[in-house]
């Protein structure tokens, strides 16, 4: 039986979206797709917690 062996991204502050692996990953922990990933990055950034409050629906708290 293979074992996988989910990647945790190396920065858990900041999202890599070049890294398939991290794209994976972030999409999985936000509950979106790949696409939606994408656009929450680049309407607010690679911060992690921006990408989520924007995807929970929360307001975006610049910091």
């Amino acid at each position: 039986m293979a074992y996988v062996f989910e990647t945790v991204p190396a920065q858990r502050d900041q999202i890599e979206l070049a890294d398939p692996r991290e794209v994976t990953w972030w999409s999985k922990r936000f509950g979106c797709n790949p696409e939606q990933l994408r656009k929450a990055v680049a309407k607010v950034g690679t911060s992690a917690a921006r990408v989520e409050q924007l995807l929970d629906g929360s307001d975006v708290v610049m910091v």
